[in-house]
């Protein structure tokens, strides 16, 4: 396969090193890569004696190249982003289709991720598992699943809406929690909004009373001890609800056993996990293999613990996977927790993709939210001259057009001027329109404009607050 590189100067040793091996020809185009032309493509083709299979342009260029591939009959493909992963992607050539406008990184990172979906979905169709909730494997060699807590779920003001959010964000399973305040008619008028929800609800009580209110729908029970079983057991077993086990005077196994003897037959075991400070490691060591499914209560160690939850939630679900546990416990209760949800669920599959590896690592999936797994090595910069920035003035000079109000509102920046709201996800979408508004006139407004409203886009991707002239 013979194959056209064009580059720029600045990345020319780089790709031509990349390049070494290959039947590939590298032309310098101008100073940058990403500034190619369709026009300087076919001029290159045209003149050339050799007979390209394809051709590969940098994953940086943003014109279309449609037209040239259809008068030149060579087919033009987006390269990598950064010439520094150009080494990765030539050897794939002969086996893979790249995209025509979307870079090669991208495209082959995504390719891996659909690829990991994938084997998740497979192993957990062809996967034993202990029994079932509500249509979801628990235990054995399934998926760790998730069970996210809503507390005092009487007083949401929209619970089932609530709970869908939960779904949405990949709980496997949503636990309803009752605080001491809660009656039984409560709990009934809570499961009663969602007994229609195709998915598995869990009550989160000790209080027989509240239990047994929740059984017409509930399809398990958090947590029975010693003190409780014999009050409740029966009547939950007689449900086909399934049951979580604590210590409590008694010990977990007595307490597993007394559950049995009441005729439940979906038990989970909880050892009771404790939060860092507490006894975290020792508390750790009780979770060993049982006769039973295992619950490892991340959320508390979470929620107690000053300090971001994606590394934590992966870090947590790590631990899950080495004690064999079968559901993992998380909330969003806390400003600081928010977003925790699609976290733990995106480290349970990766812990899914550990079959056969010794690492969680190269999965095709990651748990990466701010800090990148290996930084971009590209040519260093080059000038010839330096002009220093000075402070900008503090006096600000208005738009005659006027000002905005940015702020962020359900996933979407919105940008207000004269009552009039302008919406968009991204921050040059809502630039854009701003310009098309012919709300801008001064090109350092338009500057200002451009910093808020990417800062309004990072705060919505990182799930933070929005303040509008504030720091980030």
């Amino acid at each position: 396969m013979r194959i056209l590189l064009p580059t720029g100067r600045v990345t020319e040793e780089l790709v031509k090193k990349s390049a070494s091996g290959f039947d590939a020809d590298v032309v310098v185009t101008g100073e940058l890569a990403s500034f190619l032309t369709p026009g300087q493509l076919l001029s290159i083709l045209k003149s050339s004696t050799k007979a390209y299979d394809l051709v590969l342009v940098s994953g940086m260029c943003t014109a279309s190249f449609k037209e040239a591939e259809k008068e030149i009959g060579v087919p033009v493909y987006r390269g990598p982003r950064h010439a520094a992963d150009l080494a990765l992607v030539l050897p794939l050539l002969e086996t893979l289709v790249l995209s025509r406008d979307v870079p090669a990184d991208e495209f082959l990172a995504e390719k891996r991720k659909d690829e990991a979906y994938s084997r998740i979905c497979r192993q957990e169709e062809e996967s034993e598992y202990s029994f079932k909730i509500h249509g979801i494997k628990i235990g054995k060699k399934t998926r760790i699943k998730v069970l996210a807590e809503i507390m005092d779920a009487h007083l949401h003001p929209d619970i089932r809406n609530h709970v869908l959010s939960f779904f949405e964000k990949g709980a496997d399973i949503v636990d309803l929690g009752f605080g001491f305040d809660a009656k039984p008619e409560d709990v009934y008028a809570v499961f009663h909004q969602l007994e229609d929800i195709p998915a598995p609800l869990a009550i989160d009580s000790q209080d027989p009373d509240l239990i047994n209110a929740a059984l017409f729908r509930a399809d398990l029970v958090l947590s029975l001890q010693e003190e409780n079983i014999g009050i409740i057991g029966t009547s939950i077993a007689l449900s086909g609800c399934g049951a979580v086990i604590v210590p409590g005077k008694s010990g977990l196994m007595e307490n597993i056993s007394l559950a049995k003897e009441a005729g439940i037959r979906k038990i989970i075991a909880d050892p009771l996990l404790q939060p860092c400070g507490s006894g975290l490691v020792q508390s750790l060591c009780r979770f060993v293999p049982m006769d039973v499914p295992i619950f490892f209560g991340a959320g508390n160690v979470i929620e107690l613990f000053d300090a971001d939850s994606v590394g934590m939630a992966a870090l947590l679900a790590g631990m899950a996977y080495e004690t064999g546990a079968a559901i993992i416990f998380c909330s969003e209760h806390s400003d600081k927790t928010q977003g925790c949800i699609g976290e733990m669920r995106k480290a349970t599959e990766m812990m899914a993709l550990m079959n056969g590896r010794p690492y969680p690592k190269d999965l095709g999936i990651d748990c990466f939210l701010i800090k990148e797994k290996r930084k971009r090595r590209e040519p260093p910069l080059e000038y010839s001259s330096v002009v220093r920035a000075l402070e900008m003035p503090k006096d600000i000079v208005y738009d005659p057009c006027g000002n905005y109000r940015i702020g962020i509102e359900d996933g979407y920046i919105v940008a207000i001027r004269n009552n009039k709201a302008i919406r968009g996800k991204r921050w040059q979408d809502v630039l854009n329109a701003l310009l098309l508004d012919e709300g801008v006139s001064r090109l350092d407004h338009a500057g200002y404009l451009g910093a808020e409203l990417q800062k309004a886009e990072l705060a919505i991707r990182y799930g933070r607050s929005f303040e509008q002239d504030g720091p980030f």
